[in-house]
């Protein structure tokens, strides 16, 4: 047996609500699969199995919030029922068999012929919301992340009389980092022109939902000098540094509704730039949306912040732990720049890094962003 606990999804969490159980009572799961909606100031965020085997039953209420490491539910991973066989024992008399696991609750149509999860539909009743109006994929349900984000995109903005639960939760984790870790920042200006040129080329015959982005050679110049610097890639965690065997970089993506999130993209360095492109695309998405994953949110290994067209110069991150460094790019302006002994006007953008003194120094965190300066300066190999 195992027990499913409430995860932690970053260090601005203490604690989550339950509001979806996707995997009832007495059904199969597999490692990756949803198993459960849990509600946080961030939204409602999917949450994956880690293993393999079958729901025996739900410890924790829909709709109840509990701490972080409570567990919600129990999964027969079969590893209880295997024993060391000493001897033929007799079979088990039937009075002492386990109950007949209780089917898992079919999906009910909404008055439009909708399939609708049960929290959605508790949501939607409660919020006298037509699950009619909401648009979903072909063959899915509508799941409360979706009722959600639909009475999100309709809601008009609150006056601001206090912190948000959000900015509650951001102001706690980033108080946290500044007061635990000893940061150190480097700031760097890197001629973007030969990027800049370069996107505006591979652009020119795409149609626009097929164009890259400047964050795409963003994220792939980091993840290639991670390659030669890994103490910026990894976690600290009880005073020990585990370097990332993969960059999973959070990417920081602003809420309609206000506040920030940063989730992972996995694997960058193994992705070439359109798969990127797709993958960044439906993670902003869904971001924005109010659906994203737990180790999304869990499992990045270091910070990319950019403020794309806010035409800032520069800006210099906080670490969210336990990551231990965050990478800055302001938006690229025309400057005046030497090349080859005379002053032209170039693309300029400040790179900036905010890494964790227990970790690295100043000497390698300028030479990493110099690695990202090089290579941007090549954009075709990215």
């Amino acid at each position: 047996m195992s027990d499913f606990l409430m995860p932690s999804l970053g260090a601005d969490m203490e604690a989550g609500t339950l509001v979806e159980q996707v995997i009832a009572a007495g059904q199969p799961v597999s490692r990756g699969d949803i198993i459960a909606v849990v509600e946080t100031q961030k939204g409602a965020i999917e949450i994956e199995c880690y293993e393999t085997g079958t729901v025996t039953e739900w410890m924790v209420a829909i709709g109840a919030r509990v701490p972080v490491g409570t567990p919600l539910a129990r999964i027969d991973t079969g590893e209880a029922t295997k024993a060391p066989t000493v001897a033929p024992q007799p079979a088990p008399p039937v009075a002492d068999a386990a109950p007949e696991p209780r089917p898992a609750p079919s999906p009910v149509l909404s008055g439009t012929g909708t399939p609708a999860s049960p929290a959605a539909r508790r949501l939607a009743a409660q919020k006298g919301v037509d699950l009619g109006a909401i648009t979903v994929p072909s063959g899915q349900p509508i799941r409360h992340a979706d009722v959600a984000a639909h009475l999100k995109a309709g809601e008009a903005p609150e006056p601001q009389t206090g912190l948000s639960a959000m900015r509650q939760a951001i102001a706690a984790a980033m108080s946290r980092s500044k007061r635990e870790i000893p940061h150190f920042y480097l700031s760097h200006r890197v001629d973007m022109t030969a990027l800049t040129d370069f996107i505006a080329e591979v652009n020119a015959d795409r149609a626009p939902e097929d164009r890259l982005l400047p964050p795409v050679f963003y994220l792939r110049a980091m993840a290639r000098a991670l390659k030669k610097y890994p103490e910026f890639n990894g976690h600290l965690k009880d005073g020990t540094f585990t370097p990332a065997e993969a960059a999973n970089i959070g990417l920081a993506i602003a809420l309609r509704g206000g506040g920030l999130v940063a989730p992972a993209l996995f694997d960058v360095g193994d992705q070439d730039r359109d798969t990127l492109m797709v993958q960044m695309r439906d993670l902003i998405g869904r971001v924005r949306a109010g659906r994203f994953k737990a180790r999304e949110l869990s499992e990045a290994t270091i910070t990319l912040t950019s403020l794309g067209d806010r035409g800032i110069d520069g800006l210099f991150g906080v670490i969210y732990p336990p990551q231990v460094a965050i990478v800055g790019i302001g938006t690229p302006a025309p400057r005046p720049w030497v090349v080859a002994g005379e002053v032209v006007p170039r693309q300029i953008a400040t790179l900036t890094l905010a890494a964790d003194h227990r970790v690295s120094d100043g000497h390698r965190g300028a030479l990493f962003l110099r690695a990202i300066d090089r290579l941007l300066q090549e954009p075709e190999t990215l």
